[in-house]
């Protein structure tokens, strides 16, 4: 069986420093950075999804929690396209399983493509027919990444057309001091309108004005633009 060492040669391999060195600016892995810390190796995204491809069916999930608790982003992020494939195959049992490595992972979910790759795939479909107050929680944390992995697992909910939550946390979270939350929560509303405007205006009517600026401009980018240049002169 193979171990999370042998995902970790292969991705060694394929490691390029010039690109771990335009990652490591891209993800903001420098002094002040929201990736401060981090350690980028420099594999491409779709290398690392080709070496999930191999590894997902017989990498145990023990073997991939490990993965994910690795100081190379790139070990992490291949760890959560191994976890987002088992949830998308596992029965409800792995799914579960799958559901608590990652809530237990959070602080190793650290940036916002390795939310943006496992929220919407794990956290979100897991939830669809069950008690979803952890996203509350999750919301009212001090971590951003916690925060941003609450709305974005909302996407789940959108995509089955449902928006209650969206709306929920993006009251919840209107007013987040970190643009990564503001950039999400506004892309979720975007989702909404996407499949019914009416509902995302009808959130907007009553709080665009007071929304980060990011926030309401990711909200409305599919809005035609006169109607874009209304929200953003405050006239709606």
């Amino acid at each position: 069986m193979p171990t999370s060492a042998d995902v970790r040669q292969e991705l060694a391999g394929l490691a390029d420093p010039r690109r771990a060195e335009g990652s490591s600016r891209y993800l903001q892995m420098v002094p002040g950075g929201y990736g401060e810390g981090d350690r980028a190796i420099g594999v491409s995204v779709p290398d690392q999804r080709r070496v999930a491809g191999r590894y997902w069916r017989d990498l145990s999930l023990a073997e991939t929690a490990r993965l994910l608790t690795s100081d190379v982003h790139e070990e992490r992020l291949t760890s959560l396209f191994i976890l987002a494939r088992k949830f998308a195959e596992g029965d409800e049992e792995e799914r579960g399983r799958i559901f608590g490595i990652v809530l237990a992972n959070t602080a190793h979910i650290n940036n916002w493509d390795l939310v943006d790759s496992s929220a919407p795939y794990i956290v979100g479909p897991w939830l669809i027919d069950k008690d979803r107050s952890v996203l509350d929680r999750l919301a009212e944390s001090d971590l951003v990444w916690d925060r941003r992995i609450a709305i974005m697992a909302t996407f789940a909910f959108v995509r089955a057309g449902d928006f209650h939550w969206t709306f929920r946390l993006s009251e919840r979270l209107l007013r987040d001091p970190h643009d990564l939350v503001q950039k999400a929560v506004g892309w979720m509303l975007r989702e909404v309108g996407n499949r019914d405007r009416a509902a995302e205006e009808e959130f907007l009517a009553r709080r665009y004005r007071v929304m980060p600026r990011v926030m309401l401009r990711y909200a409305i980018e599919k809005f035609d633009p006169q109607r874009r240049r209304e929200y953003l002169s405050g006239v709606a």
